[in-house]
Order: structure tokens, then sequence, then C-alpha cells
């Protein structure tokens, strides 16, 4: 079997912050002071009053706060890592950055209690990154391992919605890692379907092939952060002998001998073979 150490498309990781500040007061009252209980468990009670200075205004803020987020994160995908963007997609994605700040100024500059800030980082991804190709498999992993579990349970939302991430992932892969995960996910919804058409007549079984299939294609995401690994059968050979002399070294040179410690023996007597007549 074949493990698939991921080649991912070269993209970008993109860190995404927004913040509303103003027009907000928090006043905390305090109603009884931290105590200790008979348990030792430490118990406090207070009260928060929250007073928006001009509703409209902080309402217009949090649609746009909202506008913002999606122009980018749109053009992302989404995963427990951060978002990713594909490099098909940068010049989208830096236009996105443009018109997202525009839009945050362009508010500013006319607010009277509210700002908006947008802040992001955007990280190059190159093909051959480790550590982000470790993020990935790792993620495809849990997907998978969502849809087996989903199976096993009989719930076919849990599958579906595992199935849509993995999806929107498989963009991220290479075209050997993305055909993976696509077979993945056509069999998890061809089970899902079948789950929900079963359980109409009160006859839904777990679907042990279809766990079977996503769990092969899972255990190709395995994290090996080396080149391609193709296990097999180990091969054991007799012991090789090196005739030949390694760098640097000359041939092997004959032992010495201590002919004191070892005497050559003598050489045997002559024998006198008689001469036989022939006739």
């Amino acid at each position: 079997m074949s493990i698939i150490n991921t080649t991912i498309r070269p993209g970008r990781i993109v860190v995404l912050r927004t913040t509303i500040t103003g027009n907000v007061n928090y006043t905390k009252s305090v109603i009884e002071a931290e105590r200790v209980e008979a348990d030792g468990a430490k118990r406090a009670k207070w009260e928060t009053e929250r007073v928006v200075i001009n509703p409209d205004e902080y309402e217009e803020a949090t649609t746009l706060r909202d506008k913002v987020r999606q122009t980018i994160a749109g053009l992302c995908i989404k995963t427990t890592f951060g978002l990713l963007c594909s490099e098909e997609k940068v010049e989208k994605l830096e236009a996105a950055f443009t018109e997202a700040r525009r839009l945050a100024d362009e508010f500013n500059g006319r607010a009277s209690t509210t700002q908006i800030n947008v802040f992001v980082i955007a990280g190059r991804v190159a093909a051959d990154d480790v550590e982000a190709m470790r993020a990935i498999n790792s993620e495809v992993r849990e997907l998978m391992q969502d849809m087996e579990t989903g199976l096993q349970n009989l719930d076919a939302k849990a599958v579906r919605d595992a199935a849509k991430k993995a999806r929107l992932l498989g963009s991220m892969l290479s075209d050997d890692a993305s055909e993976r995960v696509k077979q993945a996910i056509e069999t998890a919804r061809k089970a899902a379907n079948d789950m929900v058409k079963a359980a109409e007549t009160s006859s839904a079984e777990i679907d042990l092939q279809a766990i079977r299939k996503i769990t092969e294609s899972r255990t190709a995401f395995l994290d090996i952060t080396g080149d391609n690994v193709e296990i097999a059968a180990p091969v054991h050979g007799a012991r090789a002998l090196d005739f030949e002399p390694t760098e640097g070294q000359g041939p092997a040179s004959a032992p010495e001998v201590d002919e004191e410690v070892a005497p050559i023996a003598p050489a045997a007597p002559a024998v006198k073979v008689p001469q036989l007549e022939m006739d």
C-alpha cells in the first residue's frame, strides 16, 4: 500500500481579525463578593450593565464588519488552523483586502462614536511546506474520521457536514490526494443517502463496507514528513561482500605473521615413487 505524503497546492494562509471599538459601555456591579464555600469552591455574583450610545451606528458597524469578514473569508477555506487561500485566488484576495480597508476607512471617517478595525496577515504556503502539509493532512484525517463516526452512529447530518468541509479542503491538495478525498466523500454521501432512505422504513444498518473504504483513504494521509514511502514486505538477502575499497582507502593488505609466534611448518620430506615398466 502506498502512503501519500501529500503535496499541497501553493497558496496563502490568512489571519483575519476584525474589531468594533467605542459606542458601548459596560458597567460591572458586585452583588456578592467572592467567598469560599464549605466545600472549598469559590463563589461570587455580579451584574453587568451594557449601554449602546448610538444603536443605529453600532448596528451599521456590526453589519459592515460581517460584510468585511465575508469578503475575505469567502475566498478562503476555513480550517481549524486558519483560513487557506489557493494560489489561483491570491489576486482576488488582495483586492478583497483593499476593499475591506476602504469600507472600514469610509465608515470610520463619518462615524461619531464607533470604529471598525480590520487586521489581515497573509503568509505564503509553499507546495513543499512540511508544517503546512502536516496540518492539512491532520485536518483531512480528522474529517474522514468524522465521516466514519457518523456512519457508525447512523448520523447522516454529521457525515454530510464532514464531507462538505473535506470537499472544500480538497481544493488545497494535489491531484492525487484530492482524488482520494473525493472518493471518500462520494462513498460517505452515498452511504448517508442510503441511511436516510432506510430510516424511513426503520431498517437502517451500519454500512461497514463504506466505513472500510473511508478508512483506507484516511490511512493515506498519515503524518509522514519525508518523501513518498512505499510499504512492502522486508527482503532478507545474504550478507554482501565488498571487494572494492571505499573512497580514500587502498586495498586491504594481508595480515602480517610473526614467525616467532607462529612459525611456518617445515616442508614434508619427499617420497620416492617407484617407476612402473610398461610392456
